[in-house]
């Protein structure tokens, strides 16, 4: 069956409806939001323009600076928030690269859609009313976090809040609660992995069915998902979402290979060419950003919003849906002598050297990137059965030429010596 002849991964069964919704929500957002008043203006469009699907690819892209520089002209939300704080049931924040907080509100009928569509994305990554689910995210400003609480009542889960910074309490959970399955971003389900056996326990002892990761890249890499379901004996899903759209938007089905859209009718997603901005078709092997549009959000309505995550298409589900992965975001990505090169690769193939390394490995940077000069300077934890540490350098390097196809220098340092984060793992980080 060939794609549908409309931009992102909406089923043909949905598309008069989520069009209907669309229609509705171009037609009032330049009266609920300057920035889109504004920027329809200068871009000499407007809601009549949008007569199909395939006619969003006319309008213009927001960017995440847009937002930023939105809240800081009108507080506290910014000129593209749709609705008055008195309407705001919860507020959220998302950081992205400069780690200044982008707000983000949420109405009643918000958090209702969030809940819906969360939902429908953690049954699609299996759980059930029979889970007791150690959920290891913070229930703050994080979006992986309340949103996800309410969505596994929804479901009917148990839900067991450790939160980070209480690998303790998550011990104590797993001794005596009969948790069946982990909620956290891929770090932390490696983390906690590495706290138990510091604690003298194997993590497989605990007897989880399930590992529901996302928040970062990582649950799909290869090497990185063999090692967490290795050191946990239980299968891992991943959840992809966005703070400034939803908390999760694309939900991986066991034994699937990739994850699938589960933004139902509250969300559109299309692929594009991240320098062109052209459409891209999610066939498999196509290679892409995805971009976001809500269909019927109160507040915080975007339009074409770049979530600058790049994905690639893995195949097709049974019904036809596209499938992904998400190999790395483009705000992360350095560019070595004109290669593009995703921090999270690098990881990939250091972990898949385990049990030679640990598999905890860090980016330096002579200074800020995205362009970087030769050789890629890597450290990287030497493992219990490293052997010889310099062979082992000259083999990751090896491993990053014929994959990777730059030049780089590795230097190995003692397990334990580089940072572990509880949420999102750091990567890269400034020389000096």
């Amino acid at each position: 069956m060939s794609p549908a002849p409309v931009p992102g991964f909406v089923a043909p069964a949905d598309a008069e409806a989520v069009t209907d919704l669309l229609r509705a929500q171009l037609e009032g957002l330049p009266a609920r939001s300057p920035l889109y008043a504004d920027l329809f203006a200068e871009h000499g469009i407007d809601a009549s323009a949008f007569g199909s699907l395939a006619d969003l690819a006319r309008f213009p892209f927001t960017s995440k600076q847009m937002l930023r520089d939105s809240q800081a002209a009108q507080a506290p939300l910014g000129r593209h928030a749709g609705v008055a704080m008195s309407e705001v049931v919860r507020v959220h924040a998302s950081t992205g690269t400069t780690g200044r907080p982008s707000w983000v509100g949420v109405t009643r009928r918000d958090a209702a859609a969030w809940t819906d569509l969360v939902a429908r994305a953690f049954r699609t990554m299996g759980a059930t009313r029979d889970d007791v689910v150690l959920h290891g995210a913070g229930l703050t400003l994080f979006v992986g976090g309340l949103p996800i609480r309410d969505a596994l009542e929804r479901i009917g889960c148990t839900m067991v809040p450790i939160g980070t910074g209480a690998s303790e309490k998550a011990l104590l959970a797993l001794d005596s609660l009969g948790v069946t399955a982990l909620h956290s971003t891929p770090s932390y389900a490696r983390y906690l992995a590495e706290y138990l056996r510091a604690a003298g326990r194997d993590p497989r002892e605990f007897g989880l069915r399930k590992i529901f990761v996302g928040g970062e890249p990582g649950g799909g890499e290869p090497a990185f998902r063999r090692q967490v379901e290795q050191e946990w004996g239980a299968p891992v899903t991943e959840g992809l979402g966005n703070a400034d759209m939803a908390p999760v938007l694309f939900a991986e089905q066991p034994g699937s290979g990739g994850m699938r859209f589960t933004g139902g009718r509250h969300v559109i997603a299309e692929l594009i060419d991240p320098e062109s901005g052209e459409p891209v078709i999610a066939e498999p092997g196509a290679e892409g950003e995805l971009v976001y549009t809500s269909v019927d959000r109160e507040c915080c309505p975007l339009v074409r919003f770049r979530t600058r995550d790049r994905v690639v298409v893995t195949g097709r589900a049974a019904d036809d849906a596209p499938l992904i992965r998400c190999i790395g975001r483009t705000d992360d990505m350095l560019i070595v002598l004109g290669v593009n090169v995703f921090p999270s690769a690098v990881r990939d193939l250091v972990v898949a050297m385990h049990p030679r390394t640990t598999g905890a490995v860090q980016i330096v940077l002579p200074e800020h990137g995205p362009r970087v000069d030769p050789p890629l300077r890597i450290e990287a934890e030497w493992g219990d059965a490293a052997g010889d540490t310099e062979q082992l350098g000259r083999d990751i390097e090896t491993a990053i030429r014929n994959r990777l196809s730059v030049k780089a220098a590795v230097t190995l340092v003692p397990p334990g010596s580089l940072e572990r984060a509880e949420m999102k793992s750091r990567l890269t980080r400034l020389a000096g």
